[in-house]
């Protein structure tokens, strides 16, 4: 630690280094910043940077409100997109209350706890998200409502267009900040794109996710357009997933391996993907935590509405996909329903915590879907088993609410604060009357 303290504060000093942003998220997952002169840095990495809690959303209550901010060198990156200009870094902190313990409220920190009880079994946990948005000519919603940069589809080639540039400027920059990019390219709907970071241990990636999430908007807007990555912008376009592919290793060796099963999905991975299934219900208030994000999940556009899984089966919430020959190293599984606007930290925390679950009590994998699971009738989706994920937020957090495991991977501040900010959001949208009702009922009622 104190090398790479050294190595951050040489950097500092040698690239002209004018601010340092520290980052972290609140419990919604929203990025928060604050910027230390270069001088302030050292001192931050031994005491802190102090910051009123409660001004935080569901941080911390009113008497109890001060917490401090402490960066982790190990995330030190030059931001490529302030240029020569008062060069800029960037620092993710981990939150402590005054007298050093970490903040349970802190969204980094439940992601830590969950990775410390994969380790006390033996496991390190690796993600590999494919991340959705749609690129608009603007975010104006009152006159007309978001229109799309393209009219391209899956995979298309636009010469000339938006869409290609600004691929190719995200993924540099990503790139310059040493997040590695496996495929980028124009997705189904119009103007929507997916970009798929490389794979890397989970807390690396949400990290990475928050700073993708950053990187997108900044290259938009130096283009001249807006990204969004809210989960269903369009009604006759498909959502915005971030499908994500979930090992666990055990040293070296790929856990979820074995050449000899089916599929060549050891017992260990078998259990994982019936721990995600059985508790997929009640993980989806935090893998889908707005209104919109029901939109998405049964709004057509081939999400995964309905609990099963299958090989190399996208109709499936939880697919195993195939991998190459003698690459047993690249065993895994992937989790389809989680929305490109999830807190990262908390969605791959319960995850997590669903899979462990799995192998802890030994769950037994059901019959894989091997049926176009959309096709099927509801009499038929009954029959084999295939239960529906939850329809809407509020039906999300009924189910959360009395989840045990949602509740102690969460912790109580941040698992109370959850179901109290949602349900919020759940009463808002009711209050509202929709263009949909005014254009079916005003004239006819």
């Amino acid at each position: 630690m104190n090398k790479q303290r050294d190595f951050v504060l040489r950097t500092i000093e040698e690239r002209g280094v004018k601010f340092v942003r520290l980052w972290f998220t609140d419990v919604v997952g929203t990025l928060k910043s604050v910027a230390l002169a270069p001088a302030e840095v050292e001192g931050a990495f031994t005491e802190g940077i102090g910051f009123d809690g409660s001004a935080i959303e569901g941080f911390t209550r009113t008497s109890e409100s001060d917490l401090l901010a402490f960066p982790d060198p190990s995330t030190f990156q030059i931001l490529p997109w302030r240029g020569n200009i008062d060069p800029t870094a960037r620092m993710f902190c981990d939150i402590t209350t005054p007298n050093g313990e970490p903040a349970v409220s802190d969204p980094r920190n439940v992601l830590k706890r969950s990775l410390a009880k994969a380790a006390d079994m033996g496991f390190t946990f690796y993600t590999h998200p494919e991340i959705e948005f749609y690129l608009l000519k603007s975010a104006d919603t009152e006159n007309g409502g978001p229109v799309p940069v393209d009219r391209a589809g899956y995979f298309d080639n636009v010469a000339g267009g938006t869409a290609h540039d600004f691929r190719r400027q995200s993924v540099r920059t990503l790139e310059d900040l040493g997040i590695s990019v496996e495929f980028s390219h124009h997705e189904a709907g119009h103007g929507q794109n997916e970009i798929d970071l490389r794979y890397a241990d989970a807390l690396t990636t949400a990290d990475n996710i928050m700073t993708f999430r950053t990187v997108v908007k900044e290259v938009a807007i130096s283009q001249g357009v807006h990204a969004t990555f809210m989960p269903k912008p369009f009604s006759d376009q498909p959502g915005s997933g971030m499908h994500t592919h979930l090992s666990l290793f055990e040293g070296d060796t790929n856990a979820f391996y074995d050449p000899a099963a089916r599929h060549q999905l050891s017992k260990t991975g078998r259990a994982f993907v019936a721990g995600l299934l059985k508790h997929a219900p009640e993980i989806t208030a935090v893998t889908n935590q707005y209104v919109n994000s029901y939109k998405r999940l049964w709004g057509g556009g081939e999400a995964p509405s309905f609990v099963c899984w299958g090989h190399n089966n996208r109709s499936a919430l939880v697919r195993v996909p195939m991998f190459k020959p003698n690459k047993g190293q690249s065993a895994r599984v992937e989790f389809r329903g989680m929305d490109s606007a999830a807190n990262p930290y908390l969605a791959f925390s319960v995850l997590l915590a669903a899979g462990l679950k799995g192998i802890e009590n030994d769950y037994e994998l059901p019959a894989e879907a091997e049926d176009n699971v959309w096709e099927l009738t509801d009499h038929e989706r009954r029959a084999l088993g295939y239960d529906p994920l939850p329809t809407s937020l509020d039906h999300a957090l009924a189910v959360m609410q009395r989840s045990e495991l949602v509740a102690e991977t969460l912790g109580e501040e941040v698992f109370a604060y959850s179901i109290r900010n949602k349900s919020d959001e759940v009463r808002r949208y009711r209050q509202q009357v929709t263009p949909f009702e005014l254009n079916s009922l005003l004239s006819v009622l």
